[in-house]
Parts: C-alpha cells; structure tokens; sequence
C-alpha cells in the first residue's frame, strides 16, 4: 500500500515524511491553495535533498512552461494533474516525469470512459470528489468506492478525497486489481499545510494491522 501525503510547506516535514518511509509527498503550484508552496521550501535545498520519498509536484491548469520549471527548480519527478489537461500535455510531460491525472467523481460517471483518452499517456490515475474549492481547500468529501470497483481502469491508482486516520479498516478492505495507494491531506493536519505525523504514523501502522 502506497501512501501519499499532500500538501507539504515544510522541508523538515519532508524528511519526516522520508524517514517515516511514505512513498509520495505533495507540493501544491495551485496558487488559490491554502497549502500553496510558494517560497516556503527552498528550491535549491529541495533539490538537492537526497531523499527516497517521491516528490510530486501538483498543479491545476497550468502553462507547460511553468510546470517544466517547477520540474527543473524542484528537482520534481513527478506531476499530479489536477485540472481539465489534455492528454497531449500528459503526454508531453511523461518524457519528464511520472503522470498522475486526477479525476472528480460524481453520481453516475462512467469511471472507463472518464479515464479513456489518458490511457497511453500517464503513469498513475488519481481519484478525488468535489470541485477545485472542496479539493484544495480542505474540504474534500469522499466518494461511493464501489464506483471504482465496477470499473476496469486498468492503470495503478489512488484513492483521495476527505480520507482520515479512521478510514485505515475501509482502506484495507477495498479492492480492485490496479488499486495502488492512498493520497491523504487535510484531515492530517494542525493547520493548514502543517501535518500532524503522529497521525501519519497512527495511519500507516493501521494499514499494516
């Protein structure tokens, strides 16, 4: 089980996270975010960081240019999708980086058809509810999983949206073959952008229960 966490503003969390062994951390180049990177991190000390746990770089909307940068300045080596990118983009950025493309669920989406013209072109898909306000603005809700279950999708995924320490059980007992980690934000944090690692960990050892 893979574990992502969003929204990073730290680089001492970053090593936190990377000494807790979490696979994905977050870092949001959506300005209109409370967990908006900025010039909280230092771009030089995030490169160089000799770090195992990925660096994923998020963003909604955005010019190519400013994503290749934030690749560059970053040391990024992966891009999260957030908005309405085309699958040109993604697949512009995949001879870069690792793609994830993140998907709103609603009521009665057909998630194959959703997914579709992205096939070719990103590395992982990411499953979220709500629009961009109830996203990044901490609000997420989660969504019906058994949607994702009667769906082929066919490429390895996350689960996201309004997820807590209390979900690990839920977690555990979803399933679906392409099922491939979790991405976890809001309900982990003592403000925004400032996580709470004794929930991270109380999350992480609850998956292996």
């Amino acid at each position: 089980m893979n574990i992502k966490v969003c929204g990073i503003t730290e680089m001492k969390q970053l090593q936190q996270l990377d000494g807790l062994d979490i696979d994905f951390a977050g870092l949001i180049f959506y300005k209109e975010s409370p967990r908006y990177i900025g010039d909280k991190i230092s771009k030089t000390e995030l490169k160089k960081a000799d770090l195992d746990i990925k660096k994923v770089g998020v963003f909604v909307n955005p010019e190519m240019i400013d994503v290749l940068d934030a690749i560059d300045d970053y040391g990024l080596e992966v891009v999260q999708l957030h908005g309405d990118e085309s699958p040109e983009m993604c697949e512009d950025l995949s001879s870069e980086v690792e793609v994830i493309k993140a998907f709103r669920v609603t009521d009665g989406v057909d998630i194959d058809e959703l997914v579709a013209p992205y096939d070719a072109v990103c590395d992982y898909y990411l499953f979220d509810t709500g629009g961009l306000k109830e996203t990044f603005g901490g609000t997420g809700q989660q969504f019906d999983w058994t949607i994702l279950t009667k769906a082929k999708i066919e490429k390895p995924f996350f689960l996201s949206g309004g997820i807590g320490v209390e979900d690990a059980v839920r977690i555990k007992a979803f399933k679906h073959p392409d099922y491939f980690g979790v991405d976890i934000n809001s309900r982990f944090e003592k403000e925004p952008g400032v996580k709470d690692m004794g929930l991270v960990l109380q999350f992480k050892q609850g998956l292996k229960r």
